[in-house]
């Protein structure tokens, strides 16, 4: 570290100190620092023609540029982002729109002052996961075609990918991160975003609001259905039984609403979990679960032994307590599902008022059952449950 002695009335002195400061304390990539624009005139070794190629702003924010061309089934690609010292930049393709299960090309100045450009398989969530992919090549990147370059306080990202067929519209990632990588280790990213892009036209779409309407129409069917109609459904067979038969088509029209919903809540769940490839197995698994809990309610509702045969009271017993421990379950799965998605307050606030109102409405309905029960004992109310409608 160089050491720096300053004349205390020196006005020259403080204010180089201040300049060392505050380039100290300056991050290391920032969308300020960019001299890259499409108009820019580009004078770089590249491994193909850079005239030719087509400019379009990817990250505006960040300062991404994204050059391209395609020639048959390679195509060309000229990435650039602002950097002054330190960090990487990366690029990555995607099947579904997320990091995970991504390859991605990165590139960075070493801590010697030589310039790096690697490609990466994006395994899991972690560092450790993030590994260099020369060998199983899941980017058919051209030999010797990969560059790095640097130019006016920009990196340039350049290589060629080979691929099947001419290549239209792709998921890709941007990401940079601050820390120089150490060994090939990739640090975590500080930011990154995800766009729709069609190579054909040049233009973009953000890849994150799609999964976003997805997220909220998962959340809000399997809410409205698992957590608020199968519960009506079953507060009235368990309260209402004294208007017969009323309350029973009032219980099979809530519990197959229900369900209904809570299936089209699971294909849009099925749908987001393969668009996104998350890791979120206990959230998947108690869903099926719940939707097998389900399918066997339904079942046995088809199926119920008549209210005379000796069977009818262990049909009772099973059909009560699996249902339970379906709303249990769903209840325990939707406030699992809202902390997985960062939904926020208003999801959280929203979904305990109405857990509230029903736990409200099942004590005072229970107490008033058993008040009943004991002015008047006949059988205890957690046996009269379904048992006067065949």
């Amino acid at each position: 570290m160089a050491l720096v002695t300053l004349q205390s009335n020196s006005k020259a002195g403080w204010m180089m100190a201040a300049l060392l400061l505050l380039q100290a304390f300056a991050p290391p990539i920032t969308a300020q620092t960019s001299s890259d624009s499409c108009n820019a005139n580009l004078s770089l070794d590249l491994a193909f023609e850079s005239s030719t190629l087509k400019c379009e702003p990817v990250w505006s924010g960040n300062g991404f540029i994204l050059r391209f061309e395609q020639n048959g089934n390679v195509l060309n690609i000229l990435l650039s982002a602002p950097y002054v010292t330190t960090g990487w930049v990366g690029m990555g393709f995607s099947n579904n729109g997320r990091m995970v299960g991504s390859s991605a090309m990165v590139g960075w100045r070493e801590s010697s002052g030589n310039w790096t450009i690697q490609q990466y398989y994006l395994g899991g969530q972690t560092p450790n996961a993030v590994k260099p992919d020369n060998t199983e090549s899941r980017l058919a990147v051209v030999s010797k075609s990969q560059r790095v370059h640097y130019q006016g306080s920009t990196i340039y990202l350049s290589f060629q990918i080979q691929f099947n067929e001419p290549v239209k519209s792709k998921n890709i990632l941007f990401a940079y991160g601050s820390a120089t990588p150490v060994s090939d280790q990739l640090s975590k990213h500080t930011d990154e975003t995800s766009v729709v892009f069609d190579f054909s036209t040049g233009t973009s779409s953000s890849a994150s609001a799609s999964t976003d309407a997805l997220k909220r129409n998962h959340g809000a069917l399997n809410i409205f259905a698992w957590g608020v109609l199968l519960p009506i459904g079953a507060i009235i067979a368990r309260y209402c039984r004294q208007w017969d038969p009323a309350w029973f088509y009032l219980h099979v029209g809530f519990q197959v609403s229900g369900f209904i919903f809570g299936v089209a809540g699971i294909v849009l769940g099925v749908t987001l979990y393969n668009k996104l490839a998350a890791a979120v197995h206990a959230h998947r698994g108690i869903g099926i679960f719940i939707l097998v809990l389900g399918i066997f309610q339904v079942l046995a509702l088809l199926f119920r032994p008549e209210k005379d045969a000796k069977m009818r009271k262990y049909w009772n017993w099973g059909h009560q307590w699996i249902g339970r421990l379906l709303i249990f379950l769903a209840a325990v799965n939707i406030v699992y599902g809202i902390h997985l998605a960062g939904a926020g307050n208003s999801w959280k606030v929203g979904y305990g008022f109405v857990v509230a109102i029903l736990l409200v409405s099942v004590i005072a309905l229970e107490s008033l059952l058993w008040i009943r029960w004991y002015k008047r004992p006949t059988e205890p109310p957690a046996f009269q449950m379904y048992s006067t409608h065949g």
